[in-house]
């Protein structure tokens, strides 16, 4: 049998995975341009799209998503069961710093959020759970590359948490944990970010530190990860790179 796909079904996909933060709401011609298909193509996909609730049209013609996606998205969450765990972690941990905490895995390749939140005060760092990136340099991908992909990026073992000012840009910090679950095997990573002078200061002082080495801690104990496991990885100090 084969395997090679319906084209049709891959050029509709890839017109959903236009939407991003910041391209809520695109035009014909917005989205032939990020595609390469031509309007008209883009034109009958969309339709069929809209017919099946996974995009909305404004009387002006431009698309947005539509409540399917979001239903899918929820569903897929509670296919994991992981939301009813992680959530209450990052929702306390992001009250405890006052930084954006999220839960991030490694998917086909790329970085993949699941799950964020914010702190109800202060500067966020714009992100939303779905949205996938290309590895770069900063601790999130440093700690899904190392664990999860098994690249060589430390010649030495880091110290927890791997922190890192001005790798995305220069106003901006984060500190990232690695996540491990049932037979301690890795699963995900704990990020902290926030403006660079905010994160700073709480990692000088320690109270950042402790509080997400505690978290990931609880969280990976609750995924099941073992408790010498965690004691090992998590309470020892180690070399950096």
């Amino acid at each position: 049998m084969s395997n090679t796909g319906v084209a049709a079904v891959e050029k509709a996909l890839s017109l959903l995975d236009c939407f991003q933060p910041g391209k809520e709401s695109l035009s014909l011609a917005a989205l032939s341009k990020a595609t390469g298909i031509p309007v008209t193509t883009v034109y009958r996909l969309m339709n069929s799209l809209e017919r099946m609730s996974y995009v909305v049209r404004s009387g002006e013609g431009v698309y947005s998503l539509g409540h399917r996606v979001h239903y899918l998205s929820k569903l897929y969450e509670q296919s994991f069961r992981l939301s009813a765990v992680v959530e209450p972690i990052l929702h306390d941990l992001a009250a405890a710093t006052g930084a954006s905490a999220s839960y991030s895995v490694v998917e086909r390749g790329k970085w993949l959020c699941l799950f964020r939140v914010d702190p109800a005060e202060g500067l966020r760092i714009t992100r939303v759970p779905g949205d996938v990136r290309d590895f770069d340099s900063t601790p999130t991908s440093d700690v899904l590359r190392h664990w999860g992909l098994n690249e060589p990026v430390f010649d030495l073992m880091p110290s927890l948490p791997i922190f890192k000012s001005g790798a995305r840009d220069a106003h901006t910090a984060a500190s990232a944990m690695p996540i491990f679950g049932a037979g301690d095997q890795f699963m995900a990573v704990s990020t902290l970010s926030s403006p660079a002078s905010s994160l700073e200061a709480a990692r000088t002082d320690g109270s950042s530190v402790a509080r997400h080495v505690g978290a990931a801690i609880d969280l990976s104990r609750r995924l099941g990860a073992s408790a010498a496991f965690c004691e090992r990885i998590y309470s020892h100090p180690r070399l950096t790179r």
